[in-house]
């Protein structure tokens, strides 16, 4: 009786050690497609180095908000591969950003000396990007798990009253266009006329 009885609680433990484990790695899979603050929450507001088109000046992102939605992107960082991409679509698709009344400015934990680089050859001069400080990556809760210095790759829409409206995390740049294009289109369409 004592055999079976050790056998059996043996085979529970097993079990839910593999259950314990399996909700564990569905919650981090379930994670890592969502940005960290969801649609509905406040924006965090800043002020920081920026750089557009090569020349450096303070963005504030409170000011921008006063002149319509911002699309605020975090990419890892200036020059990789998927960081270029992204920067070159985001400047292929500025005019309808500015049709939609929206701005743009991408935020990296790059110095900004390679900002004001970055700001000419990969964004065509099209939108500022900024250096986001630890603070600012810290209040938007897009730390790079590899690398404290380093962002995510999340993108957000925050309408003018300074409330996320859309929000996506993933570290493929390819989606991260089209879908901040469309969540400011939603917006638009719901402000009255």
């Amino acid at each position: 009786m004592s055999v079976f009885s050790f056998g059996k609680l043996r085979g529970l433990r097993v079990l839910h050690g593999l259950a314990l484990s399996t909700a564990l790695t569905a919650l981090s899979l379930s994670g890592a497609a969502h940005a960290e603050l969801p649609a509905g929450a406040k924006a965090p507001t800043f002020s920081t180095e920026a750089a557009l088109a090569g020349k450096v000046f303070r963005y504030d992102l409170g000011a921008a908000l006063r002149d319509g939605p911002v699309v605020l992107y975090f990419y890892p960082a200036a020059f990789t591969q998927g960081c270029s991409l992204e920067a070159r679509a985001f400047a292929e698709a500025i005019d309808q950003y500015k049709a939609l009344g929206a701005s743009v400015v991408g935020v990296s934990g790059d110095d900004i000396q390679t900002l004001q680089k970055f700001s000419v050859s990969e964004c065509g001069g099209k939108f500022p990007v900024a250096a986001g400080t630890a603070d600012i990556i810290k209040a938007y809760e897009v730390t790079s798990s590899r690398d404290p210095a380093r962002s995510k790759r999340t993108s957000y829409v925050i309408s003018p009253k300074g409330e996320i409206v859309y929000s996506h995390t993933d570290s493929n740049f390819e989606h991260h266009v089209t879908n901040t294009l469309k969540a400011v289109q939603d917006w638009k369409a719901k402000q009255p006329s």
